[in-house]
């Protein structure tokens, strides 16, 4: 039943397939019709409404001229007091005999006074509609009046008349102007218009005045059955046939006549518009039709065609289970070989006794094909002689199994091969698996394994493997190659300010730019984190000195990342030469890497060669920073305080905590020695936490002490900003001492607002709402912008002193100064001169409205034994306080 089902489903598929083609086929000609009709029809509403618009706008110009006609002669008959000829202005040639329009004028009883038509059939319109509205209504405006017969002229007429007053405003006549239904009809080609068409003239309430069709110009008819919806100033809509008196549906257009009580319209037989796409479409469907019957023999043929290889394939079935064939359908390609022994007795060949069909396919020819070949007709002789050498062997040995690449020579269909040889009485049976996938994404694996993910360079995996090989291979050959070790100078700060996505693209920037630098055979690695590890092959001392001479002036250039930012990035370069300095890759690597530390603390962005007495300055460097861990763990640390004062008074209003480190045996040391390597090192983490902790101590011990109550300031680094868990360390000092948050100020480099804008500003926010007064120290010596300050609302601008430094020397800096003053107010920001020395500094920060001051001047950084004295004092300045005129 299960061997039966596919059977069957190969059958039906012709049928199945055929039949989804034409319903296909049928949904999209349908669908294309539909879509064809209603573009035609909605062209046909468009072009119907231009043709009523264009109608009413030719009428607008007819009446407006007939209306001038009546009010040039109500404006001439009462000019002249009813002197007025029209006779005479006839014989001017004021209104043409041809003109298809005639003037009359009578009096208020209704008699004609004057004439463009004869008056000898003399006769009275007083009983007329228009001249009882006129008398009955003191209607000054243009009259239209229905078609009429007129009694003189004895043809068809629409009048337009106005009334005339006398000096008192009684009725006193009319003037009337008639014209021919041809003077308003349409002035299109009639040819143009279908048989069913028309072009219509109706008054608002819809009462038809005239129609012209193919065949005639009527008035008062029109095909509709009655007076139609003309409703709103222009419409267009398509009107069943039965509205109309012949039954037509019609796409019907109208549009009001600007000025005037008329509305033109159009109507376009439905029938006539569709005619030409209902004719194509008829052929359309005639061929889609012919398409179906075509695809319907198709499944026919098909079912056929399928059935009777359905049988073929049964009978070869029946046959593979008569004579025990298993091995058919397997993935496996097997064969039976015939050791072909020369007149010596060596296996010279092999001939293909039997095979599968999966085995002939590996070959790329047919079973029948391999069966009774010989293996050496499918080799070039050179390479049947190696395989022939892997052949003896599984004779000599009975069995032989391995998996190989096949080279480009071979004929077999695969690019790798499983294979395993059993000897025979007669040869080998052999089976053959293609392993190209596995095999691909075994190498893959490997690959992943050897290659960096972020950058795609070879990885530290694979490098210390490559170095191994080459090292061997170098010392082989008595040649030289150079370990150029180069790290990024300062790229811990790229990852704390602008976050480590920017960190990223910037590691992939650097390899693109050390690829192109370093051309093959060399190899470029990424070792580690920032660090690259360039491997130079052969070449001298010179050589390597000119290849990372040559790497350090391209990254004398910015690089362009990824996210459009601009980064100046620079690198160290360390340099070991095998054999010279050393005969293993960890010793070569090892002093690559020390040079290159020697290199940074030379100053960066330079290079340097191994030389032995740089692993005694590297284990200098090292002492030092176990030795700033060994004074964090033992709390070496001291705080000096630095007093802030009113600019203006003088008067102490706050501190900057400042650590020191007091070493056992050198004594106090400068923060300028023990920062650097804390940032370097990550020790700042520990060191910063342990500063705030003893800030706010001693806020308690003076609390206690009864002193005034002053905030102290304290600095923090980008990377406790953004790594050290600064909220919870500050919120664990300040209930731990019992310190309000008002006391506590934090000041932040310019360096911690270039990070990730909302993680910093979150961060910030955090404190402010702890109640934390942020500060901007050094402010000018960074990179932070307008935009920045105003977003992070920070509560103080501490100016750097070299901007302080320069007051007095120089008048733009003076400008300068003032400009960052106007735009710290400006954002509600308190300003501070750092790096106050001088008198006549301070009157000059006093004079540009600087609010505190701070520096030597005031009071150098004292120990904590030294501030209460000052809190007593109150005032600073050495002299009384500085007050301004």
């Amino acid at each position: 039943m299960k061997k039966r089902l596919p059977k069957v489903l190969s059958i039906l598929a012709w049928p199945i397939g055929c039949l989804i083609l034409a319903i296909v086929m049928w949904s999209l000609l349908l669908a294309r019709l539909n879509d064809r009709e209603a573009e035609i029809g909605k062209n046909a509403l468009q072009e119907a409404g231009v043709q009523s618009k264009s109608y009413a706008e030719q009428l607008a110009r007819a009446v407006s001229q007939v209306d001038q006609i009546t009010l040039h002669l109500k404006y001439y008959w009462t000019y002249t007091d009813g002197h007025l000829s029209v006779e005479d202005q006839q014989q001017q040639g004021l209104y043409p005999t041809s003109s298809l329009l005639y003037v009359t004028i009578s009096d208020r009883d209704g008699k004609l006074l004057t004439s463009s038509l004869s008056l000898q059939k003399l006769t009275n319109v007083a009983n007329r509609d228009y001249f009882l509205t006129h008398k009955n209504h003191a209607h000054s405006g243009l009259l239209i009046s229905n078609p009429a017969i007129g009694i003189r002229s004895q043809r068809m007429l629409i009048r337009f008349s106005r009334r005339l007053d006398d000096a008192v405003g009684n009725f006193n006549g009319i003037v009337m102007v008639a014209v021919e239904p041809a003077f308003l009809a349409p002035s299109q080609d009639e040819s143009a218009l279908g048989k069913k068409d028309f072009i219509a003239l109706f008054q608002p309430d819809g009462t038809p005045l005239l129609s012209r069709t193919m065949d005639a110009l009527q008035t008062q008819e029109t095909a509709f059955k009655s007076r139609p919806p003309l409703a709103g100033a222009s419409g267009a809509m398509v009107m069943p046939g039965s509205t109309f008196d012949d039954g037509e549906e019609r796409i019907v257009a109208w549009h009001a006549v600007r000025g005037y009580p008329l509305v033109a319209a159009v109507g376009v037989s439905t029938r006539d518009v569709y005619a030409a796409f209902r004719e194509r479409a008829s052929d359309y469907m005639f061929i889609a039709s012919a398409c179906s019957a075509f695809l319907a023999i198709c499944a026919v043929v098909g079912m056929l065609f399928s059935m009777r290889l359905a049988i073929r394939k049964h009978e070869t079935e029946k046959a593979r289970e008569a004579y025990g064939i298993v091995t058919e359908g397997g993935a496996d390609g097997f064969y039976m070989w015939l050791a072909l022994r020369g007149k010596d007795g060596e296996i010279v060949d092999f001939q293909v006794l039997d095979c599968n069909e999966r085995g002939a396919a590996i070959f790329g020819i047919n079973k029948s094909e391999l069966i009774g070949s010989h293996m050496s007709r499918f080799y070039s002789p050179e390479y049947f002689a190696t395989l022939m050498r892997t052949f003896r062997s599984a004779m000599e040995n009975g069995e032989y199994e391995d998996e190989f690449e096949t080279p480009p020579e071979s004929p077999l269909g695969a690019s790798w091969l499983h294979r395993r040889m059993v000897r025979t009485r007669f040869g080998l049976a052999i089976t053959v698996r293609d392993i190209s996938e596995s095999k691909t994404h075994e190498l893959a694996l490997l690959d992943q394994i050897n290659t960096d993910e972020l950058t795609g360079l070879p990885n530290r995996h694979w490098v210390l493997r490559y170095l191994n090989r080459l090292l061997h291979d170098a010392a082989g050959d008595g040649r030289g190659f150079a370990v150029l070790f180069a790290d990024l100078d300062d790229f811990k700060n790229v990852n704390d300010t602008l976050g480590h996505s920017s960190g990223d693209l910037l590691l992939q920037a650097v390899t693109q730019r050390l690829r192109e630098l370093v051309p093959a055979p060399h190899e470029v690695v990424r070792f580690g984190g920032d660090s690259f590890t360039v491997i130079q092959q052969g070449g001298s001392i010179d050589d390597a000195a000119q290849l990372a001479d040559r790497i350090l002036q391209a990254f004398s250039r910015p690089l362009m990342l990824s996210n459009q930012n601009i980064l100046q990035v620079n690198l160290s370069i360390g340099i070991s030469i095998f054999p010279r300095d050393g005969s293993s890759v960890d010793a070569l690597l090892k002093h690559a890497d020390t040079a290159m530390h020697a290199a940074k603390s030379e100053g960066k962005k330079r290079f340097r060669f191994y030389q032995p007495q740089l692993s005694e300055r590297l284990q200098i460097k090292i002492e030092n920073e176990n030795a700033l861990r060994l004074a964090i763990e033992r709390d070496e640390f001291v705080l000096y305080f630095q007093p802030r004062v009113n600019a203006v008074s003088g008067e102490f209003c706050s501190m900057e905590a400042l650590a020191r480190w007091r070493h056992p045996v050198r004594g106090i040391v400068s923060p300028l020695e023990f920062i650097p390597v804390a940032e370097e090192t990550g020790l700042i983490l520990q060191l910063g936490e342990l500063i705030i902790r003893k800030a706010c101590a001693q806020l308690a011990q003076w609390r206690i002490a009864g002193l005034p109550l002053l905030p102290m300031s304290v600095n923090v680094s980008s990377r406790q900003l953004n790594q050290g868990n600064l909220n919870d360390i500050i919120a664990s000092a300040l209930a731990e001492y019992a310190i309000t948050p008002a006391q506590l100020e934090l000041e932040l480099t310019e360096s911690c607002m270039m990070a990730d804008a909302i993680e910093v500003a979150e961060e910030l926010a955090s404190f402010r709402k702890l109640g934390i007064k942020l500060l901007v120290d050094d402010f000018g010596t960074g990179y932070s912008s307008l935009s920045q300050l105003q977003r992070l609302d920070l509560d103080v601008l501490k100016v750097d002193k070299a901007f302080t430094a320069e007051l007095g020397v120089r008048a733009e800096s003076e400008v300068l100064f003032n400009a960052m003053v106007s735009m710290a107010h400006a954002l509600r920001m308190t300003v501070v001169a750092e790096g106050v020395e001088t008198e006549a500094q301070l009157h000059l920060l006093q004079a540009l409205h600087c609010d505190e001051v701070q520096g030597y001047y005031i009071s150098h950084p004292v120990p904590a034994a030294d501030i209460p004295p000052l809190m007593q004092r109150r005032y600073l300045f050495p002299a009384a306080p500085v007050t301004l005129d």
